[in-house]
């Protein structure tokens, strides 16, 4: 019989096994109701109208739910995180309507050889308002104007949203929209004015952040005019970022940013590299620039302006009055999108860090690692429980022997009644 300390071990050690198991249960699957699924019976059509400073943008059949009904966002593409380039609908039934402004929200112009300017984006279409799922379906559109003066003719600034009839004011005359424009806004008095950006030779639409940019500004070819750039600026398109390149004076702010403008001989074209760069949280990148009309008989409109460094000399004719009859200033605009540089050199001494592969990885499950962890507990509490037994069955023998008699049955002499003779 095991004595009374072993039993107390045994139901202490008992207990904690009971507490380790309980633990290691998994919580029961609730089940919750499940909202309706999103179907797609058909491609959407998506039909674009251009209008002037903005495109609106008709989507039908986009995937609902089985009552008819769309929840989800549309917006152009790698700006779902900003509020003023998203629309979003709640169970809305019918068509979709979209307005994308031209001169923000990503959308890029680029002149054509014709003349023409084509302003072109990517909208994403997501049928859900948190999730993209494998119903989301993005778009490339674009719109085409006969000048830029057509395409921003009457243009406000513009927020993306749901386009309702009422926006399209009908009063105003369709004749100034898109491809329905004549050739009578143009006219031989006023040369027509432009500008690109280049990489490598070629009109740059998609570049990386480093690579040498060289933006062209021109006006047509005549024996009247001559330009001079002026008061150039960046900015991303979104409102939130906007940094000045050149000054009113045609001096470069930042020469590491963008140097001076380049002018030919007959005044009639300017250009500038320099390295791409871009804001930190949009690849689209929108370059302005305003155009100065100059008379090529004047010897001052020859005359490039004088920048030393930080310090601006301007010139006289700046405080005098224009003179009567001189042309506009001529705003001229282009944009790009500039990516980041993810190509790195392998030996490279910043990069100290590893990240573990998929391969290097165990993966258990919670239900296996808590079943495992329960037997674990009641092996190694079975160990402990024979352990202490054989503990106290060795002290038991040991008391046990200790505890007898000895009798000593050898030869035994009293000398007190020997007797010797």
């Amino acid at each position: 019989m095991l004595p009374q300390s072993t039993f107390n071990i045994f139901f202490i050690l008992t207990s904690i096994a009971t507490t380790l198991t309980h633990c290691a249960q998994l919580p029961q699957t609730t089940h919750v109701k499940q909202h309706q699924s999103v179907i797609a019976s058909k491609s959407p059509n998506v039909r674009i109208q251009c209008m002037s400073g903005f495109m609106v943008i008709t989507i039908k059949d986009a995937p609902s739910t089985e009552d008819g009904y769309f929840s989800g966002m549309i917006y152009p593409k790698e700006l779902s995180k900003n509020s003023t380039c998203m629309a979003e609908f709640h169970n809305h039934e019918g068509a979709l309507k979209y307005k994308l402004p031209l001169r923000s929200c990503s959308t890029m112009p680029q002149e054509t050889d014709d003349g023409q300017i084509e302003f072109f984006n990517t909208i994403v279409i997501q049928p859900h308002l948190k999730l993209v799922t494998d119903l989301t379906t993005s778009y490339h559109v674009r719109c085409r104007y006969k000048s830029r003066e057509a395409a921003t003719k009457g243009n406000s600034p513009i927020n993306p949203q749901r386009y309702s009839s009422d926006d399209s004011n009908e009063s105003r005359d369709r004749s100034s929209f898109g491809r329905s424009l004549d050739n009578s806004l143009t006219t031989n008095e006023m040369p027509g004015c432009h500008m690109k950006i280049y990489s490598d030779g070629k009109v740059a639409d998609n570049v990386k952040i480093g690579d040498t940019l060289e933006i062209v500004v021109n006006i047509d070819e005549q024996n009247t005019y001559g330009l001079h750039v002026t008061d150039c600026i960046v900015r991303d398109g979104l409102g939130l970022g906007e940094q000045k390149l050149v000054n009113e004076e045609g001096c470069p702010m930042d020469t590491e940013i963008m140097g001076p403008f380049k002018y030919t001989n007959d005044r009639t074209m300017a250009k500038v590299s320099f390295p791409a760069h871009r804001f930190p949280y949009t690849s689209a990148v929108y370059y302005q620039c305003n155009v100065k009309l100059c008379a090529l008989v004047d010897p001052s409109c020859h005359k490039e302006p004088t920048c030393d460094g930080k310090r601006i000399q301007k010139r006289a004719t700046t405080d005098e009055p224009l003179e009567e009859g001189l042309p506009a200033v001529i705003e001229v605009y282009s944009g790009l999108y500039v990516k980041e540089n993810a190509e790195v050199s392998e030996d490279d001494d910043d990069d100290v860090t590893k990240e573990k592969s998929i391969e290097d990885a165990i993966c258990v499950s919670q239900r296996s690692f808590a079943i495992a962890i329960a037997i674990a507990g009641l092996v190694l509490m079975l160990l402990v429980v024979l352990a202490a037994l054989c503990i106290m069955a060795r002290r038991s023998r040991k008391t046990h022997s200790s505890s007898g008699s000895s009798i000593y049955s050898g030869p035994y002499t009293n000398t007190a009644f020997s007797h010797t003779s």
